[in-house]
C-alpha cells in the first residue's frame, strides 16, 4: 500500500504497533541480560556454587574448548538430524494414516481405542524395548522421537477432518464428486491451518523424543552429552547442552513460524 493512500490515523497506529513490538523486544533482551548478569555475579560472589550451577563465563570457556576439540558441532548436527527426520516422518505418516482413517469408518472404529491408549502411554517406557528390538543406534532414537507425537497428531488431524464443513462435502457428492474430490478440494484445504499448528507443536515434541532416545541409546548427540556430563560431574557440559537445546528449539519453531506467515500471506 502506498504511504500516501493511508490516513494519518492509520499511520499513527502502524507507528504505535511497531514501537510496541520494539519495546517488547527490548524487554525480552533486558530480562535475558539481567538474568545472565545476576547468574554471573552470584557465581563470582559465591552466593551459588559455580561447580553445580556453573556461570555464563564458564560456559563460554567450555563452549570455546569444545569447539577447539571439534566435537560440539558434531553432537549438535546429530541431534538436529535425528529431530528433523523424526519430524518429517511424524507429519508424513500421520497425514497418510489420517486419510486412511477418514476413508474407512470401519477402520476408524476399530483403531480408535488403540490410538487413544498409545497416545496416553508414556513414551519413555517404550525406549528400552526399542533398544532391545532395534539395537542402540540412530534408528531407535528416531523412532523414539516419532513415537512421542505421532499418535496425538493422528487423533488431532482426524478430529479436524471430521469437523470440516459437512455441507461442502455433501455438495461435492451431490454434483457427482468422489471421496477423493472431497479430500483434495475441501478436507485438506480446510485443515491447512491445523497442519501448521501441529507442525509447531510436533517440532518440539520430536526434539524431546530424540533427547529421550539419546539418554538411553546414544553415543553421540546433545542428549548423550547431558547424560555423560552428569555421570562424570562435568556439569558445564550439561548446562551448555541444555542451553543449546533451547536455542535449537527456538530456531526450529521460528522456521515453522516463517512458513506460517508465508501461508497466511497467500490466503
Amino acid at each position: 500500500m502506498d504511504s500516501n493512500s493511508i490516513s494519518a490515523a492509520q499511520a499513527a497506529y502502524i507507528r504505535s504497533y511497531k514501537f510496541h513490538k520494539f519495546k517488547i523486544l527490548l524487554y525480552r533482551i533486558g530480562i535475558l541480560l539481567l538474568f545472565l548478569a545476576l547468574w554471573e555475579v552470584s557465581a563470582r560472589m559465591k552466593w551459588i556454587d559455580d561447580f553445580i550451577f556453573s556461570s555464563p563465563s564458564k560456559l563460554m570457556t567450555c563452549f570455546y574448548h569444545m569447539i577447539q576439540e571439534n566435537n560440539l558441532f558434531c553432537h549438535i548436527g546429530i541431534t538436529l538430524f535425528e529431530t528433523l527426520v523424526s519430524f518429517i516422518l511424524v507429519m508424513a505418516c500421520s497425514l497418510l494414516l489420517t486419510i486412511l482413517l477418514w476413508y474407512s469408518k470401519s477402520l476408524t472404529e476399530t483403531l480408535d481405542p488403540y490410538l487413544v491408549v498409545l497416545n496416553s502411554l508414556p513414551k519413555s517406557a517404550l525406549a528400552p524395548l526399542l533398544i532391545v528390538w532395534l539395537g542402540a543406534n540412530y534408528k531407535t532414537i528416531i523412532l523414539t522421537g516419532v513415537s512421542v507425537s505421532i499418535f496425538g497428531t493422528i487423533l488431532n488431524l482426524y478430529i479436524g477432518f471430521h469437523e470440516t464443513d459437512a455441507e461442502k462435502i455433501k455438495l461435492i457428492r451431490t454434483l457427482g464428486g468422489t471421496k477423493s474430490h472431497a479430500l483434495f478440494k475441501v478436507i485438506l484445504p480446510a485443515n491447512r491451518a491445523n497442519l501448521i499448528g501441529l507442525m509447531k507443536s510436533n517440532i518440539g515434541l520430536c526434539l524431546v523424543g530424540v533427547i529421550i532416545g539419546e539418554f538411553i541409546a546414544a553415543k553421540s548427540g546433545l542428549g548423550y552429552l547431558i547424560i555423560y556430563g552428569s555421570q562424570v560431574f562435568k556439569l558445564d557440559w550439561v548446562i551448555l547442552s541444555i542451553l543449546i537445546l533451547c536455542l535449537i528449539a527456538m530456531g526450529l519453531y521460528g522456521c515453522i513460524r516463517i512458513l506460517e506467515r508465508k501461508y497466511l500471506k497467500q490466503i
